[in-house]
């Protein structure tokens, strides 16, 4: 059954499916689908170390049937199963309105493969070989941008995004938004009003430790404000001097 949560002091509302309770201990509940026994026990090992309970499937339908059982925090999934794509299972899950936080691990490294894991509603890809602390880490940036891990909607103002047919209306016009410049708003969008450092941004949206110096996320930034607002009329993302940025919950 459908929630709604309304926070008025931000005026942003939450649609969610269901609210998940934290696991014993603190952890979530991470289901990793990988047919590589080697590698999914790393990543078994490294997250219950964080806590987390794991269960690991090893095929397309095992990992749908428990990515569908509505405990899943996060799922990481393995882009090539025996020679099936993973994609499927995000596929699946998202056409029935099952927002779970899906991280893909693959060895396909182009960028055409990266996008196609995004359009098929992925939060998130990784390139083999990777370090299991850049895993971990992506995963903890998952659950940490998911604090409501049902939600499917968000609104702030007349801003509308909508997390399962990955869409963005401003009142009520579609805002054509490429996947990180969408990623880009939803950080913002679940933070109205509240200030957040380059750091911040470079760590939870980009999945990576901020350099010394870098205007990314400025670059990234300007061009999701102008097609918030092509006009230069209103001012939906301001910048606190010296601080970072903040999405302006009363535009």
């Amino acid at each position: 059954m459908n929630r709604r949560q309304t926070d008025l002091s931000s005026s942003v509302d939450l649609v969610v499916l269901s609210e998940e309770e934290p696991k014993a201990g603190g952890g979530r509940f991470v289901l990793v689908v990988e047919d590589d026994p080697e590698v999914a026990e790393e990543i078994r090992f490294a997250l219950q170390a964080g806590g987390h309970t794991v269960q690991v499937a090893k095929t397309l339908a095992e990992g749908l049937r428990a990515a569908r059982s509505g405990e899943v925090s996060v799922l990481i999934i393995d882009r090539i199963l025996h020679g099936e794509d993973g994609l499927s299972i995000i596929e699946t899950l998202r056409g029935e309105g099952r927002p779970t936080p899906a991280l893909v691990i693959s060895g396909l490294t182009s960028v055409e493969e990266r996008i196609a894991g995004l359009k098929a509603g992925c939060d998130d890809y990784l390139v083999k070989p990777f370090d299991i602390r850049e895993l971990t880490a992506r995963v903890e940036a998952l659950l940490r941008r998911g604090g409501d891990l049902g939600v499917v909607r968000l609104r702030v103002g007349d801003l509308e995004m909508d997390l399962i047919d990955r869409t963005v209306t401003r009142e009520g016009e579609l805002v054509d938004l490429l996947p990180r410049e969408f990623k880009l708003l939803e950080y913002f969008m679940r933070r109205p009003g509240q200030t957040v450092t380059r750091a911040m941004l470079f760590e939870d949206v980009w999945n990576f430790q901020s350099p010394a110096y870098s205007n990314t996320v400025d670059v990234q930034i300007g061009n999701l404000r102008r097609k918030l607002d092509p006009t230069g009329n209103r001012r939906f993302i301001v910048n606190v001097r010296s601080v970072g940025f903040k999405l302006n919950a009363d535009h």
